[in-house]
């Protein structure tokens, strides 16, 4: 493993690490906030979907098209 894959992978552990960290605690979240506003819970659902897609995305739109 050379230095560049070696970064990507704990770049990526930690991406998903502390993902899966927030998915643990959304169901929570989303039921103290949908006791206010049903619509609000909904777009945090939708948010953090859009965030962990965006985050990769925007990683590889940085990375430039090098390697995979």
């Amino acid at each position: 493993m050379d230095r560049e894959t070696r970064n990507a992978a704990v770049a990526a552990t930690f991406i998903l690490g502390g993902f899966g960290l927030a998915a643990f605690y959304l169901p929570s979240v989303m039921i103290a906030v949908g006791n206010y506003s049903t619509a609000v819970a909904a777009v945090i659902a939708v948010g953090f979907v859009a965030l962990f897609f965006g985050i990769f995305w925007f990683r590889s739109r940085s990375r430039g098209g090098r390697g995979s």
